[in-house]
């Protein structure tokens, strides 16, 4: 008893270092149990590899050929790291042929897309920049219809992943996301995505999966992160300073569109068995027989456009990618403009709900469904627009629907619970 009497007092007559040596063994006791709950994950997520390594193929097919784009620089640097401990072991483990293809520097992803050659699996290891460059470039080449069919799967590696939520159930563990992204791949369930077609009156044309954003919002949330040092008000601190140095901060637009057209119905994505053989002479030899009358051509309607006129403080044309098996009546592109009659209080509140999530948009929004758009900027207008957080100078151009153009892995859990929002 004397000896615990001792301890005590010794604590308490060097109470300084104590509380020291226990926020100290606190953090260390924290960290090492994150690294064994990260081990745990990576485990799991393996033995799960396994199972699909162990299955048996027919003689005469192949491994399934995966080839993996990987931009080393994503997430500061650490996105190379972060895939050769978490997902390359995943892949290997499958049971798959992989080829790892590393970016050296931006822009390169999209030259890579031209000289790739045939591959089973597609997968896109990065963030948002490489995810559009790697969807720009595949849709670039000559033959992107038959590259379209190309599954893709998106491993989140970047800083920004604005796709991501629409894939994958996402945690606050980085380990997590990546092994149950990888495990999504190799389970095969995939949803096809809309594309934004992004044509200037001049460059080649750029694509999109999420949308094209202009306005005062989007200028404000490229500067938040010039005000690290304010912690957790560098948000509402950016949205104010931007008030002090031009009031009001509206912007006008003039957008020409068309209007949406109807969804065709969705396609099984298995083949219907052929027919017997003699269901096949009996209809060769009816065709023969009396041959079908050709139907005369249609004559094609010119397309009408609407003119509209906005004054708005931020324009996003966003895709429905948000929720991809949503089943839909139209296929279409948003168009939402925020109203230009905000005060200054409700300009910083709604600007720190839009770095959260850009396309939240208030109720008095404006908001047109269409095919295709054309933006026309007033004379002298600079600026700049973010395609899926990339930056772009602002000019006048043509935003086309490419409906279900591109097919990506999903996990089953995420697609059960978006189904399950709907009801």
């Amino acid at each position: 008893m004397a000896r615990v009497v001792k301890v005590f007092r010794t604590l308490r007559n060097n109470w300084k270092k104590s509380t020291f040596a226990v926020c100290v063994l606190s953090y260390g006791g924290h960290w090492l149990y994150g690294i064994h709950c990260d081990s745990v994950l990576r485990r799991e997520a393996c033995l799960a590899a396994r199972e699909f390594g162990r299955q048996q193929i027919a003689p005469q097919e192949r491994l399934r050929k995966v080839t993996v784009i990987l931009n080393p620089a994503a997430c500061s640097g650490k996105a190379n790291k972060l895939f050769e401990k978490n997902a390359a072991p995943i892949l290997h483990l499958a049971g798959v042929e992989i080829t790892i293809v590393k970016t050296d520097y931006e822009g390169q992803a999209k030259k890579l897309m031209e000289l790739m050659e045939q591959t089973d699996v597609l997968i896109v290891a990065g963030g948002d920049g490489t995810l559009q460059e790697v969807v720009t470039g595949l849709l670039r080449r000559p033959d992107q219809d038959t590259v379209c069919n190309t599954p893709i799967g998106f491993i989140p590696l970047g800083s920004r992943n604005s796709l991501s939520p629409s894939l994958h159930l996402l945690s606050d563990n980085k380990v997590k996301d990546i092994t149950s992204a990888t495990l999504s791949i190799l389970k095969g369930e995939t949803v096809p995505l809309d594309v934004l077609q992004i044509k200037g009156e001049k460059d080649q044309p750029v694509f999109a999966l999420t949308g094209l954003r202009w306005g005062a919002f989007r200028d404000v949330a490229a500067t938040i992160s010039k005000y690290w040092y304010l912690g957790p008000l560098k948000t509402n601190a950016a949205h104010w300073l931007s008030t002090l140095r031009e009031w009001p901060l509206v912007r006008e637009v003039s957008v020409s569109y068309l209007a949406p057209s109807l969804r065709p119905p969705d396609l099984s994505p298995q083949k219907p068995p052929r027919p017997n053989l003699l269901y096949r002479i009996m209809r060769r030899l009816k065709n023969h027989w009396y041959p079908p009358v050709e139907e005369p051509p249609k004559v094609e309607e010119p397309e009408q456009w609407k003119e509209a006129h906005l004054s708005t403080l931020e324009l996003f044309i966003q895709t429905h990618n948000k929720n991809p098996v949503e089943r839909r009546m139209n296929d279409s592109l948003m168009i939402c403009a925020e109203p230009d009659n905000f005060t200054v209080g409700e300009y910083i509140t709604v600007g720190s709900k839009k770095e959260e999530d850009p396309a939240v948009f208030t109720k008095d929004s404006t908001k047109l469904e269409a095919s295709a758009c054309q933006l026309q900027l007033p004379e002298g207008a600079a600026g700049f627009y973010s395609i899926d957080n990339e930056e772009y100078e602002a000019m006048p151009v043509e935003v086309r629907l490419l409906p279900r153009k591109l097919r990506f892995f999903i996990s089953a859990e995420r697609r059960e619970q978006l189904l399950s929002q709907m009801q």
